[in-house]
């Protein structure tokens, strides 16, 4: 179970981290737009700390997912420097910081899903707990895509920071793409971990 101090101090460094990108963001609107999922995800990570305490490897990826989200809507996907980086490194044509934030939005989701499921016994199998797990990763993704959509629709060329597109017509493609491998990669490779961190939680347990 992760300590009150180490909650307090993930909590401290994405509210530093909104503090610092709220100052000048490159655009008002798409800053809001990036880091509301940060701000409806935070109070209720809080609120449900003692009835439902998560592992500490899922307030962790939570945290880190909070600051690409953050970082993102401070430059906007498409101008995120580290996306520079390593598109000169790779040589790229476009800034893929965008790829690493719907990775992210597969890997951190689909940990989330499958400890819900787990432990709550929603799922008692450790392989379709993976299988559905992967499956809310993407109908997340998607629905995000739809978000997108909508958030075209309404504010027609001033969504273009928000969608990041920079110009591909798969970007949709790309994101849910990414966010399965991401969702994969978590499964395959920190399940075992999770497992652990859930059983220690399961013997704190009253």
């Amino acid at each position: 179970m992760a300590s009150k101090r180490l909650l307090l101090g993930l909590g401290f460094v994405v509210l530093a981290g909104l503090v610092l990108s709220g100052l000048h963001p490159y655009d008002r609107l798409t800053w809001w737009m990036e880091v509301a999922p940060v701000l409806l995800a935070a109070p209720v990570l809080w609120a449900t700390y003692r009835r439902f305490p998560l592992t500490r490897l899922l307030y962790l990826l939570i945290t880190l997912h909070a600051l690409i989200l953050i970082l993102g809507g401070a430059y906007t996907y498409a101008r995120v420097p580290l996306g520079f980086w390593l598109q000169r490194v790779f040589d790229m044509g476009r800034n893929p910081y965008d790829r690493i934030g719907h990775f992210a939005q597969g890997f951190v989701p689909a940990l989330i899903a499958r400890e819900i499921m787990l432990r709550g016994g929603y799922v008692t199998g450790t392989r379709m707990a993976a299988f559905l797990s992967g499956c809310v990763a993407l109908a997340i993704s998607a629905f995000y895509e739809f978000i997108e959509w909508w958030a075209a629709l309404i504010m027609g060329q001033g969504a273009e920071m928000f969608l990041g597109t920079q110009g591909d017509p798969w970007d949709t493609q790309w994101d849910m793409f990414m966010a399965m491998i991401g969702a994969i990669v978590a499964l395959t490779t920190l399940a075992r971990l999770q497992d652990r961190q859930m059983a220690s939680l399961r013997e704190r347990e009253p």
